[in-house]
């Protein structure tokens, strides 16, 4: 039998849009803040990749990514992609709005189990979001972890996430950033080729290293066969 609080937990709240940018031509960023002082607490002690469900009332819920790391003391981040109905309509909304909201949900990563260790980041286009949480998590915390790599690509420019946060990760101390495109334009003047490859290219060490790894599956099958050579154990590699 079903609770009444079972119910209540199942009810979605308002919460209020407070910024929107555009990543790509069908990705924004939504910065968001629940209405209700309870909920927003128990966003805010989240843990770093975990998800909410997100609503448009009278059209359903998804669930999306929380891209912003439990460090963000202001408002919630939710990086969303256009793939249907009711992401077409959240793509609608402007700050002010009000949207539906109900978590946060999922295990999140073991980031305490990672204190003292190295993280190697690896994403792929859209991907990219769910590790952003733990990444920039990271970086809040720098004293708790060792050297960090990002290793980022895309099909062209125009697919790249998060652009306003590259000087950031750019400068970061004892932390290296690459980022490729599978395809450039004209105008690009970075690297053109794989992800995988920029794995092997920098051959992160494996000594008290974990390898977080987020993006599509083609990604992250050579990405696991270039970690392999390098000498990490299954034990060390975290994939989405």
């Amino acid at each position: 039998m079903t609770s009444a609080t079972d119910i209540k937990t199942m009810l979605p709240l308002t919460a209020t849009i407070l910024e929107v940018f555009d990543e790509t031509p069908d990705i924004k960023t939504f910065r968001i803040k629940p209405d209700d002082e309870q909920e927003w607490e128990k966003f805010q002690n989240r843990k770093s990749g975990q998800v909410a469900e997100l609503s448009v009332f009278g059209t359903g819920e998804s669930v999306i990514s929380i891209t912003s790391p439990p460090t963000q003391p202001d408002y919630l981040e939710f990086t969303i992609k256009r793939t249907g109905v009711v992401t077409d309509m959240i793509h609608t909304f402007i700050a002010g709005d009000k949207i539906g909201i109900r978590g946060p949900y999922g295990n999140g990563f073991p980031v305490d189990d990672w204190k003292g260790k190295n993280l190697v980041f690896v994403a792929g286009g859209f991907a990219l979001a769910p590790a952003r949480s733990v990444l920039n998590y990271a970086l809040d915390k720098r004293d708790d972890y060792g050297h960090i790599d990002l290793f980022y690509g895309a099909r062209t420019p125009g697919d790249l996430c998060f652009k306003w946060e590259y000087d950031r990760w750019k400068n970061e101390k004892d932390m290296f950033f690459d980022v490729t495109v599978d395809c450039g334009d004209d105008a690009w003047t970075g690297k053109v080729g794989v992800v995988p490859a920029l794995v092997k290219d920098a051959n992160p060490s494996p000594e008290n290293t974990i390898a977080i790894i987020c993006g599509p599956p083609i990604m992250i099958k050579f990405t696991l066969q270039e970690l392999n050579a390098m000498g990490f154990q299954p034990e060390q590699i975290v994939t989405t």
